[in-house]
């Protein structure tokens, strides 16, 4: 799997996007400001979309612009994202 090779540098972001997860969760136990509490959902947010940015780039390298797959593996990795996308962006 194409992950594998930045695997550490992911399970780091997701660690953070935990912690900031966790941080949004403490702000509402603690009853914080909106502003705040938005604040740092954003953050999350912005997290999450870098992340999948990452993800979507490695995915289209290794199983879209790749060179040496058939022109099969190229319609099932592009169409299995654009079904993805479609997903997130909802």
């Amino acid at each position: 799997m194409h992950i594998s090779k930045n695997r550490d540098a992911i399970l780091a972001r997701i660690r953070r996007i935990a912690g900031q997860v966790g941080a949004v969760e403490r702000a509402v136990q603690s009853d914080a400001g909106c502003a705040e509490t938005l604040h740092l959902v954003a953050a999350v947010r912005g997290a999450v979309a870098g992340l999948m940015d990452e993800l979507v780039a490695d995915h289209l390298q290794a199983h879209v612009a790749a060179p040496g797959l058939s022109d099969a593996e190229r319609n099932a990795a592009a169409e299995e994202l654009v079904m993805l996308l479609r997903r997130h962006v909802r």
